[in-house]
Formats: C-alpha cells, sequence, structure tokens
C-alpha cells in the first residue's frame, strides 16, 4: 500500500496490521505479560535489519510488523523441539519484517535491474582476477565514480536483504526461512556441503579489505551497531553502511553462483 507523504510516494505498513499488533499488545493476560517481556528482542531484531532498510521505510512500521511475528512465535512456539524461545522468536521476527517489506512496493523494477548489473559485473571480475573486487574497482568496472557507485550501494542495499529470503520460484508464497530445513536433519551430505561451502566464504572473507573484514566482524560477531562501529573507524555511519552492503553483495554474489554452477 502506498501513501502520499513529504517527500513523495512511499510504501507504508498495512494499516489494519499495526491495528492487529496494538490489540494484541493490549491484550490481557500471559500473552500481554509476555510480548512485553521479549519487547527489547523486538526492537533488537528490527534495529539490526535496518542496515537493509530502504530510506522510504518507517522504523515504526516495521516493529508493527515485527510485533505480528512476535506474537506468532509465542502462540506457535513448541518447547519439545529444543530450540531456545529466544532463537525462535527472532527468527519469527525477521520473517515477519521481510514478509512486510516484500509486500510493500518500495523497490522499482529499475532498482532491481541495477542489483542485477552490480551482481554481474562483481562475479565477472572475481571470475577474472580470482579474488573479490574493491569498491574501487568495482566502480571503474561499471565506468562510475567511487562517490556515484557508493550511491548507488544505497539505492539497492535493501535487495541483499530481502531477496535472499525471498520465494525461491516465482508465484510461490513460501519463503526461504519457511522452507530450508533445520540443521540438525540436514544429511551427511548435506552436512559436507555446507562445510565445504563454509571454508570456500572464510576464504572470501580473508581476500577481501581489511576494512570490510573489520565491519563484517563487529556487526555480525560482536554485535555492534552500525554507530558504534562507525566510532571506532572513525568514519560516518552512513560510509559504514555502504561497506557493509559493498561487502554482503561480493559474498552473495559468490555463493549464488557456486552454488548454482
Amino acid at each position: 500500500m502506498l501513501q502520499e507523504g513529504r517527500e513523495g510516494v512511499k510504501p507504508s505498513v498495512d494499516p489494519t496490521l499495526a491495528v492487529l499488533a496494538r490489540r494484541a499488545y493490549e491484550s490481557q493476560g500471559d500473552e500481554e505479560i509476555a510480548i512485553r517481556k521479549y519487547l527489547p528482542l523486538l526492537h533488537s531484531v528490527v534495529n539490526r535489519m535496518q542496515v537493509s532498510f530502504p530510506s522510504c521505510v518507517e522504523v515504526d512500521d516495521m516493529i508493527s510488523a515485527g510485533l505480528i511475528g512476535l506474537i506468532q512465535a509465542y502462540r506457535r512456539y513448541d518447547a519439545t523441539l529444543g530450540i531456545p524461545f529466544v532463537n525462535y522468536a527472532a527468527s519469527r521476527i525477521r520473517g515477519a519484517v521481510l514478509d512486510e517489506l516484500r509486500h510493500s512496493d518500495w523497490m522499482s523494477r529499475a532498482s532491481r535491474t541495477k542489483f542485477k548489473m552490480v551482481s554481474d559485473v562483481i562475479w565477472n571480475f572475481e571470475r577474472e582476477h580470482g579474488r573479490p573486487g574493491t569498491e574501487e574497482e568495482i566502480a571503474e568496472e561499471l565506468g562510475m565514480t567511487k562517490n556515484s557507485y557508493q550511491d548507488l550501494l544505497d539505492e539497492i542495499k535493501p535487495v541483499t536483504c530481502i531477496e535472499l529470503d525471498a520465494s525461491p520460484q516465482s508465484g510461490e508464497t513460501e519463503t526461504m526461512h519457511e522452507i530450508i530445513p533445520d540443521e540438525r536433519a540436514m544429511r551427511a551430505d548435506q552436512v559436507t556441503d555446507k562445510k565445504e561451502l563454509q571454508k570456500l566464504l572464510v576464504e572470501r572473507l580473508q581476500k577481501m579489505p581489511s576494512m570490510a573484514r573489520k565491519v563484517l566482524a563487529m556487526y555480525y560477531f560482536e554485535d555492534m551497531r552500525l554507530a558504534e562501529i562507525a566510532k571506532v573507524c572513525g568514519v560516518t555511519e552512513s560510509r559504514i553502511c555502504q561497506i557493509h552492503t559493498h561487502a554482503v553483495l561480493v559474498l552473495r554474489t559468490f555463493l549464488q553462483n557456486i552454488t548454482t554452477s
């Protein structure tokens, strides 16, 4: 659904979604107590996903969407599966936010075309040189200045988050986070394949610029916010976001191509 804002047309969360979330949140009883207890988890998950939100998306709208996921997690959680509720709820929250982003018509066809173009250039560079390309090198391959390429990264950054979780086939309603089986049920050959992919991914990470490795490590392994990483690195939060987007795009493109080749 679209609404007209001061900056033009922008997507917004379905108004009924916020109403349902608010009603559930304000309901009485054990459910309300449980939901309130895990609101910090909700905010943490959404805030960490914010790195891939398009600029037109309001974080509060995504929190409303994530609240639906948290409520569903509470109602559907099965402790006998041996999965900690926090892990299960975080997955459901993330899935609900991704679903809302995917259903909102915020990404133009032109932006998706640009994303595909950049991915192709990144992969062609890697095949030719045997290593990931830096921002400067990819910009040169695209015939752009580094600043123009960084602006392009800001435009296409949501796709690196959404498309990875999109339905595997056009027209299907299931998303990848609903289809991918539990790791504990993996066959021996799947475990071997996963370990090989992890090994290849580590090798690619080691070939990336030190700044990109540092940003990925601090964001994914040290659980630091973009603003905190920016302060440590002495650059702006926007610049950290661009470095993160380029690094994720490089790794994502690599994984997609080696798993489909």
